[in-house]
C-alpha cells in the first residue's frame, strides 16, 4: 500500500484511521523512502500512529536518520514510531553497500544515532523499535530500544521474544491475513509473500531455528509453516490467529492483508476485520 499514488495513499490512510485502527505501519525495500511515506501519512491523518516498519539503516547515515525522526516527531508529536532494521543481503548489496555482521552494525548505528548533533533543542525523540529475530538482536532491542518488531514469525517466535524482552519493551510481530474460506484459495493469495520471505535467508534461518525443517521452508513451504505465519479463513478465525499472538505476549499485531492486487489498497478487507480485532 505505500506505494500507491501520493493521492490515493491519503484517501487510505484517512479510511484506515476511520475504521478505528491507531497505527499505520510502512516498510522499505525499494519503493517510497520510508520517512518521507511517514509525514504522508501523519498528515492525511489526525490521530493515527506512523511507524516504519521498518526503515533500512544501510540508505541513510545515523545522523539522517535520528533527525528525519525527530523532525517527525516534532510536527506531530506523540504520533510517530521509529523502527528500524539491517534489512537484507540482496537489497543492501543492490544499493552498493557492504552487508556487515548485523547486532554489532546495528550496536554502532544506535551509538551514532545517539550522538547525532541537532540544532533543535526542543525536538522529541521517538519511541525507536528494532527488527529483531534472532536472540541477540531480540536482547538488543531490550537493552538499547522501545522495543522489537518481528516479522514473518509464528506465534512460538512472540512467545520467545516476549521471554527476552521482559515485560516493560514493546512487541508488535507483523501477522499476514488472507481473506479466504479454503486452502487453496489461501495461497493463492499468500504464497507470493511465502515466495519472498521463504528466499531470504534471515527469515529462513530464524524459522529453522525454531525447529522448521530445510524441506518445509523450502519456498513457498509447507502447508504447516504457512498456517504458522499466515491467519485465512473467515473474519473470526482470522481474529482468533491474530489474538494467538497477543496471547503470547504481544502488546501489538502489526496486520499486513495480502491480496492478489498488491496496488490496490485492501480497505474492504480491513473493514471486515475491524470490529474484530479493535
Amino acid at each position: 500500500m505505500a506505494n500507491l499514488p501520493a493521492p490515493e495513499l491519503r484517501r487510505a490512510v484517512a479510511d484506515i484511521e476511520a475504521m478505528g485502527f491507531g497505527t499505520i505501519w510502512i516498510g522499505e525495500a525499494i519503493g517510497r523512502e520510508a520517512l518521507a511515506a511517514a509525514a504522508l501519512i501523519l498528515s492525511a491523518t489526525q490521530r493515527a500512529t506512523a511507524a516504519t516498519g521498518i526503515a533500512n539503516i544501510y540508505v541513510r547515515d545515523a545522523t539522517a536518520m535520528m533527525n528525519g525522526a525527530r523532525t517527525l516527531a516534532e510536527a506531530w508529536p506523540n504520533r510517530f514510531v521509529l523502527g528500524i532494521g539491517v534489512s537484507h543481503v540482496p537489497l543492501v548489496s543492490e544499493r552498493g553497500h557492504q552487508y556487515d555482521k548485523p547486532v554489532p552494525t546495528m550496536r554502532a548505528y544506535l551509538d551514532a544515532m545517539e550522538e547525532a548533533p541537532f540544532r533543535l533543542k526542543s525536538a522529541p525523540t521517538p519511541p525507536i523499535m528494532l527488527a529483531a529475530l534472532g536472540p541477540k538482536m531480540m536482547a538488543l532491542a531490550r537493552e538499547r530500544t522501545a522495543g522489537a518488531h518481528p516479522y514473518f514469525v509464528p506465534v512460538e517466535h512472540t512467545r520467545e521474544a516476549r521471554q527476552i524482552l521482559r515485560s516493560d519493551r514493546m512487541l508488535a510481530p507483523e501477522a499476514a491475513v488472507v481473506f479466504a474460506r479454503d486452502r487453496a484459495a489461501a495461497r493463492a493469495g499468500g504464497d507470493r509473500y511465502m515466495n519472498t520471505y521463504l528466499g531470504l535467508d534471515n527469515y529462513r534461518r530464524n524459522l529453522e531455528r525454531l525447529g522448521w525443517s530445510a524441506e518445509e521452508l523450502t519456498p513457498p513451504g509447507s502447508d504447516r509453516i504457512f498456517d504458522a505465519v499466515v491467519a485465512w479463513g473467515d473474519e473470526q478465525t482470522i481474529a482468533g490467529k491474530l489474538r494467538g499472538h497477543l496471547d503470547a505476549g504481544a502488546d501489538h499485531v502489526a496486520v499486513q492483508v495480502l491480496t492478489s492486487k498488491p496496488d490496490v489498497a485492501p480497505l474492504d478487507d480491513l473493514r471486515r476485520l475491524a470490529p474484530l480485532v479493535l
